[in-house]
């Protein structure tokens, strides 16, 4: 007795993640540009409440959250996300562990700028995070050329990472902070 087969389409769900501390139009317009090149079915932005290698957010996470909101405007592709509570951690490997354990027919990409490739083999459990997602590294001003040579690109290799063709995008939230601070 042949037992019958379901096709099982896998969406993939593009991860996003960061402190928005604030968000901005470069999060919306990347984020608009990876729903289309990487055929997302949806985008999380998943807010953390610190980044582990920055300084004390600007914004209270609430405000963030809010921000976020407003800035896509309704945009169905993306979803706002605040899992630090939900997940008990803040770390990427274990964000991306409670994602697909919520949604297992789903494949995940996780986005980053290239900035981020640069320093990803300091990220907690890097290897074990590339060896469950496909990464994609979006283009950034200034740091395409070493994300290229990190170590991390040089270790997981074009198997594990998507370089995306994309328009830099000139404005950061760094800068912005800067700006709130004058």
């Amino acid at each position: 007795m042949l037992k019958k087969l379901k096709k099982i389409e896998k969406n993939f769900i593009g991860v996003l993640g960061g402190s928005f501390d604030p968000p901005h139009i470069g999060h919306l317009k990347l984020s608009k540009h990876c729903v289309k090149k990487l055929k997302l079915s949806k985008i999380f932005w998943v807010i953390t409440k610190k980044n582990p290698f920055k300084n004390k957010p600007l914004f209270k996470v609430n405000d963030r959250i809010d921000k976020c909101k407003k800035l896509i405007n309704g945009f169905k592709h993306i979803k706002i996300k605040y899992l630090d509570k939900l997940v008990g951690s803040s770390r990427t490997i274990e964000i991306i562990k409670y994602i697909k354990k919520k949604d297992k027919n789903s494949s995940i990409i996780l986005i980053i700028g290239s900035d981020n490739l640069i320093t990803f083999n300091k990220w907690k459990k890097w290897k074990e995070l590339a060896g469950i997602v496909k990464i994609a590294v979006l283009s950034r001003k200034g740091f395409d050329f070493k994300a290229k040579n990190s170590v991390a690109s040089r270790f997981l290799g074009k198997e594990s990472l998507i370089f995306v063709n994309n328009r830099k995008v000139n404005i950061s939230s760094s800068n912005l902070r800067k700006n709130y601070l004058k």
